[in-house]
């Protein structure tokens, strides 16, 4: 299969791990010889519940035994798609109403901005430096790092860049700017929180020149933070919402939030100005609305905070500079790349997943299941210090 692998299917860098996974249950994967993984990333934040939760699968399963996919979006009346927007939007503040459900949330994000665009007639969007949104075109454009955009131009026009958490760049948007675009907690670029009432100030100054403030919560949304959502962290309020990652229970999807007003726009002048094909599937929509019921009506999100207490308390070590993030959207800091590279490869050898940051180099990401045993975190920070020892005794 290795052979197979590497012959055949695409690859997103010369250097994937390659590891073969035939079985993955709770906060545990197998790889083809038996040996047995502790997930402390869940599918880079995309297993809210972990793998295989069986709530989840008889869900699957009840709706794959009705019917799977039978018309492009919008158009017929399919119980798991109005279920999971009801379900959704009930939990939202009021100016969110409408939820256009989509199969990824980069997906949502291009929705977003053309919204956003045709809602206002103004053409200058805002993106944060060092952000990151998805790798489709309009996403791409709003990416705030230059280099990684290198070979695709041109790319979208009238994009501009503030620093996050820098009050003065906020003075950059203006009675021209469409849209200002950020993520919630920049994922990328190190689990970066925003400070200082940051997002408000952002918020009100779109309010005062006629732009919308677009959130992304593809990473921090559905529980991750302690709260269904991260802006609830920061007493701010989105024009538009958009989600994806663990929305799904393990599934493709996303979706970006609303008025009804902002989203009828999208129905006339022109009709079908937004459409896709599997939006809204059936299938992984049931999935996704049994894994946001447990999310939600249980304890799960109850417990966060603990967990990342426990988290901190447990990686301590002269190695380890600072810890970002917030809930279980968890990044360690060293001082180097080097330290980063020897533990997440070190911890694949001891039986422990970690991974890579996008951006910030020096950084590992620590995002399991939600619902992952103080047992289990207590289990993988051992394994992350013994590694950190051997590794501060060859420095």
């Amino acid at each position: 299969m290795r052979k197979k692998f590497f012959k055949y299917q695409a690859k997103t860098s010369p250097y994937p791990l390659a590891l073969e996974i035939i079985k993955a249950k709770g906060s545990y994967l197998w790889d083809k010889t038996g040996k047995k993984y502790l997930d402390f990333i869940a599918g880079v934040s995309a297993n809210p519940l972990g793998h295989s939760h069986p709530s989840v699968i008889k869900e699957i399963k009840k709706q794959v035994d009705k019917y799977m996919h039978i018309m492009v979006y919008g158009e017929y009346i399919q119980k798991p798609a109005v279920e999971l927007s009801e379900f959704i939007i009930n939990k939202l503040p009021k100016n969110l109403e409408v939820i256009y459900l989509t199969n990824s949330g980069t997906e949502a994000i291009e929705g977003a901005i053309k919204l956003a665009k045709k809602s206002t007639g103004r053409k200058e969007l805002i993106a944060a430096k060092n952000s990151y949104h998805g790798s489709t075109h309009g996403a791409l454009s709003l990416l705030g790092l230059k280099n990684q955009k290198k070979g695709y131009g041109p790319l979208l026009p009238n994009i501009k860049y503030i620093r996050f958490n820098n009050e003065n760049d906020i003075n950059i948007i203006s009675n021209k700017t469409a849209a200002v675009v950020l993520e919630t907690i920049q994922g990328g670029a190190g689990f970066i929180l925003p400070k200082n009432d940051y997002l408000n100030l952002i918020k009100k100054k779109c309010e005062k020149v006629g732009a919308l403030l677009i959130l992304d919560e593809i990473q921090p949304g559905f529980g991750r933070t302690g709260k269904l959502f991260g802006f609830e962290n920061y007493d701010v309020t989105p024009d538009i919402l958009v989600m994806g990652k663990g929305m799904g229970g393990g599934l493709p999807i996303g979706g970006f939030c609303s008025s009804k007003k902002l989203m009828k726009l999208f129905e006339k002048d022109p009709m079908l100005g937004h459409i896709t094909t599997f939006g809204g599937n059936p299938v992984i929509a049931s999935s996704a609305l049994a894994s946001l019921k447990i999310i939600y009506e249980t304890n799960v999100m109850d417990e966060i905070n603990e967990k990342e207490n426990l988290f901190r308390n447990n990686l301590q070590h002269p190695l380890i500079k600072k810890i970002n993030g917030r809930g279980l959207m968890l990044a360690i800091i060293f001082d180097n790349n080097y330290i980063a590279n020897k533990l997440i490869l070190n911890a694949i050898e001891k039986g422990l997943i970690l991974f890579w940051l996008l951006w910030e180099k020096k950084a590992v990401r620590i995002s399991p299941p939600l619902n992952i045993s103080k047992k289990e975190i207590n289990k993988g920070c051992k394994i992350i210090i013994n590694i950190l020892d051997n590794l501060h005794q060859k420095c």
